[in-house]
């Protein structure tokens, strides 16, 4: 399963991604790829209609691996561990974006850019997604530069 461009965003649906990314990358339908999302059904039914109109899908992993997947998909993984585990279940995407990260509540953490915090799990999360061959990549916003992931978790000694 290939073609689907991948974010990992725990806010997963706001502006960013709503307006620049998909405009930039020609999405035409958004998929939250998360099982604690998948299983609330508020979530469930505030998600979409936060997609300004844009047909959108909340999945546990595993539904995420079983949908159709190309081009004009963006698939919003909450946890950099979700990312890995539609990897592990073969999604091939060219590259996974890590967007907008915010610190979870009562988790230690360290901010990787002022935008990204990570934990030591998430560190070892992203590092897997890094070892299966995924290119890992930050850029919040189309217009700047991705800059690669691993060396920025280097840099802080995760």
């Amino acid at each position: 399963m290939a073609g689907a461009h991948v974010r990992i965003d725990n806010r997963l649906i706001h502006g960013q991604v709503t307006v620049a990314w998909t405009r930039r990358l020609g999405v035409r339908r958004l998929v939250v790829c998360n099982d604690d999302v998948a299983a609330d059904d508020l979530q469930r039914a505030l998600l979409p209609q936060a997609a300004r109109g844009l047909p959108t899908e909340v999945r546990t992993v595993a539904g995420t691996l079983e949908t159709s997947t190309g081009a004009d998909v963006m698939i919003l993984a909450k946890h950099p561990e979700d990312a890995f585990r539609l990897v592990e279940g073969g999604l091939q995407p060219d590259v996974v974006n890590v967007g907008n990260v915010a610190p979870r509540p009562g988790a230690a953490y360290t901010m990787v850019t002022r935008s990204i915090a990570v934990t030591a799990d998430e560190a070892d999360a992203y590092r897997k997604l890094a070892a299966a061959g995924v290119p890992l990549v930050t850029q919040l916003m189309p217009h700047d530069k991705p800059a690669e992931f691993v060396p920025l978790l280097d840099r802080k000694g995760l």
